[in-house]
This record gives C-alpha cells, sequence and structure tokens, in this order.
C-alpha cells in the first residue's frame, strides 16, 4: 500500500515539475500581437479555443507542440472582401484562405441573398465550372447552407444594394416606385435579423450602377438602426474618384451610419495624383466625426469581369439583352466607339489599364480555355481586330461577363494609403 501511495506522489511530482498542460504549445515563433507593436520570439499556450499564457513558457506541455521557428505567429486574418461563396460551396475546407492565414471570411459585394426563383434560375444558368442548386432564398439561408455543408473558415456577410435592387427592379434603369422601395427597405431589415454586418454597394456594375444616392441613403438608415456599415464599392475609383468619396461620405452623414470604402485605389496612371487628396478627404471626414474607413488590397491590379469595359446603358436588362444588343452592328459602333472615349459618366477600367493591361482569367467555354493568361491585346492580335471588338466578341462567345485582371494602379501607392489607422488590407476584387 505504502509502495502504491509512493509512486502515485512521484507521479503527481513529476506531473507538477513538468509545468502546466496545454491543448497546444506553439514554440519559438515571432509573435504579432496585433496591436501594433514589433514581433517578439516567444511561445504561446492554447488551451481549448483561447490563448492561455505567452512568453517563456519552457516548462509547459502541449497535447501537440509546434515548432515555429523563423515563422510568424499572428491573430487570423480577417479578409473584409471575399468572394469565395461558390469555393467554399464546392470545398469548404478554404485552404487557399487558411494557408494565408485567413480566419474570416466577409462577403457581400453581391450578396447570397435575398433571390427571387428567377435570380436562381438565371444565376444556375451562368454558373461556371462549379455547377450546384441554389435551395436558399434568404441571406440568412444561404449562410445557415455554407455552415450545415462544414467551412474550415469563419464567414460573416454584408447585403447587398445590388441584389436587392434586382429582386425589386430587376436590371432596368430606372428609380423604385415608393411601393418598390418599401419591399427593398424590408429585405435589408431582414437580412440585419439574419446577421448581416451592414449594406454594401458596388456602385459600377449593373444594376446597382442605375441606383441614385438618395436610394442607398434610405437602404443604409436601416442597416443602422441595428447597428450596421455601409461598405461600397464606390462609383468611381478612377475619373472621378474624389466624388465618388464625397457621395460614400453624404451616404454616412445623412443615414448616420458607419461607412468603409472597399479597395481604395486610384486606377488610371492619369488619377494616380489623386490619391493624396482622396486621403485627406477622409481624414477630414473623420475629424469632422464620422466613422470612415477603408480597405485595400496591397498589388496594383484588380479582379472582376469585362462587362467593367463597357458602358452601363447596354448592359441593361441582365446579360441576355446585353448581349443580344451587342449583336446589333449599330449598337456594337456606339458601344466601341464609347470603349474608346475618355471623360465619360461610367467607369472605364479598359481605358484605365489599356489592352496590354486586361489579363483574361475565367472563361465557360471551353473553345476559349486556351485563351486564359493571355492579355486582350493579345488576343485582339491573334484575331487581327481591336482590343475594344476583341472584348464585345469574348462576352458574346463565352455566355459570360469573361473574368479579367486589370493592371491600374501605381507600385508606390498602397503602401502610402496603408500608413493610416483608418486602413485594412483585403484580398479581391477591383
Amino acid at each position: 500500500m505504502r509502495a502504491a501511495v509512493a509512486a502515485i506522489a512521484a507521479l503527481l511530482a513529476a506531473s507538477c515539475a513538468a509545468g502546466p498542460q496545454y491543448d497546444v504549445v506553439i514554440r519559438h515563433g515571432t509573435v504579432y500581437d496585433g496591436s501594433g507593436a514589433p514581433g517578439v520570439v516567444e511561445d504561446v499556450a492554447i488551451a481549448s479555443d483561447r490563448i492561455a499564457a505567452r512568453g517563456s513558457l519552457g516548462g509547459a506541455r502541449g497535447r501537440e507542440e509546434v515548432d515555429a521557428s523563423g515563422l510568424a505567429v499572428a491573430p487570423g486574418f480577417i479578409d473584409m472582401l471575399n468572394h469565395s461563396e461558390t469555393s467554399l460551396i464546392a470545398d469548404g475546407r478554404s485552404q487557399s484562405g487558411i494557408r494565408q492565414g485567413v480566419t474570416l471570411s466577409v462577403f457581400g459585394e453581391s450578396s447570397m441573398g435575398p433571390l427571387s426563383d428567377a435570380m436562381k434560375q438565371d444565376q444556375m444558368a451562368r454558373q461556371g465550372d462549379i455547377k450546384f442548386p441554389i435551395t436558399w432564398s434568404t441571406l440568412g439561408e444561404a449562410l445557415d447552407t455554407l455552415a450545415s455543408r462544414g467551412v474550415s473558415t469563419n464567414v460573416a456577410s454584408f447585403v447587398s444594394a445590388s441584389t436587392i435592387r434586382a429582386y425589386e427592379i430587376g436590371y432596368d434603369n430606372r428609380a423604385p416606385t415608393p411601393e418598390e422601395l418599401a419591399r427593398m427597405r424590408a429585405h435589408v431589415r431582414r437580412a440585419m435579423d439574419d446577421g448581416a454586418m451592414g449594406l454594401t454597394t458596388a456602385l459600377i456594375y449593373t444594376p446597382a450602377v442605375f441606383a441614385k444616392t438618395d436610394e442607398l441613403v434610405e437602404l443604409a438608415k436601416v442597416a443602422a438602426e441595428s447597428g450596421g456599415m455601409y461598405i461600397s464599392h464606390m462609383r468611381s475609383e478612377g475619373d472621378r474618384l474624389l466624388e465618388a468619396i464625397d457621395e460614400t461620405l453624404t451616404i454616412a452623414r445623412q443615414a448616420h451610419i458607419r461607412a468603409e470604402i472597399y479597395h481604395l485605389k486610384a486606377a488610371g496612371q492619369s488619377n494616380w495624383k489623386k490619391l493624396g487628396d482622396a486621403i485627406a478627404k477622409i481624414e477630414a471626414a473623420r475629424r469632422e466625426g464620422l466613422e470612415i474607413t477603408a480597405d485595400m488590397y496591397t498589388y496594383t491590379a484588380g479582379s472582376t469581369g469585362l462587362d467593367a469595359s463597357m458602358p452601363p446603358w447596354v448592359q441593361e436588362g441582365g446579360y441576355n439583352a446585353w448581349a443580344q444588343r451587342l449583336r446589333d452592328p449599330a449598337i456594337r459602333t456606339r458601344v466601341r466607339r464609347e470603349m474608346t472615349t475618355p471623360g465619360s459618366d461610367w467607369e472605364n477600367l479598359l481605358l484605365a489599364a489599356g489592352g496590354d493591361g486586361v489579363l483574361l482569367v475565367g472563361f465557360k467555354n471551353e473553345a476559349l480555355k486556351p485563351l486564359t493568361g493571355q492579355t486582350v491585346a493579345q488576343v485582339a492580335a491573334q484575331r487581327g481586330t481591336s482590343p475594344e471588338d476583341a472584348i464585345i466578341e469574348l462576352v458574346i462567345e463565352d455566355d459570360s461577363r469573361v473574368g479579367a485582371v486589370f493592371h491600374m494602379m501605381s507600385e508606390d501607392k498602397p503602401t502610402a494609403t496603408l500608413r493610416g489607422c483608418w486602413a485594412s488590407t483585403s484580398a479581391t476584387s477591383t
């Protein structure tokens, strides 16, 4: 009996000598704690889903031990503008995000709801390589669907004014009737009740480009009632950048809502000089008391579609109406002319990037996929046509907007912008 007691006592003593026990101990990494302080080489201990200790933890033991020598240890990154909804439906492990440290993906520039039956059918008809049934109608149901399938990252979403406008008005270039606007406000309220972070807009694309400022103010007021934020891909990031910032500030003031500018930048070489004035506008608004922030990506290109190279009027009514118009020689002549004319009242990314600066990255049509990785200028040369005609032909042939990367920004501007305490980074989109 005495021998057994002595053995137990010895085991307890050994356990105490070994130090505390944790689920995970990460050793010798350079820890960046998110405060802005310089990194420090130390250990981090995790118990369950909480950081339990940090520092020199030589006596501690973990069920799992990770040697992070030469690596950075940091809080999970938040991607404030993420477009991985379709990817996560195909594979919820989110390896492209997780392996870069992203633990929260924020959706919503074009939200997963609300969707009418007609919108569901149209979206399923336009799916690319990843195909899936759309079984939800509201944003809340969409997020529940993702969660039920299993997703590695945390996800959150804004509700898109573009999606709401398409639900109630379609792709028509007109203001909502009072009855339609009331229903649009109700959609925002339902989404906020379902957990949306606020209201988002994407104002260079149809149908959002048709929305006027007063309409956006009314929708933003509803989001503000629940403490939500207004976050916007503004009406211009190039020729009318400063005017677009003014509109964002107007919405924030009139709706009494926090606001964020998606992927702040000055697109097109002739506009690079405007970034300093844009920053000054934001900082002046903050001194005024408005809660204005911005996110940006730290590279010189943005990813979107070739629709950002054509005037909004030709896209009114949705893709089928758009493609049908492009087959009309007279309309095509007008579109071609507007694609090459500076100073228009829409955001022309082709002029900002040039044919050599537009990289083709996403096709539905198998016959066109060999063009992936080529520029618009290269395809135009192969076809013996202009960049404008090449873009028009590709949109028709692919039965889609065609994914593209536009190189438009100065190499030295992003880091200057990030010096502001109000700026964060995002990963995707223009």
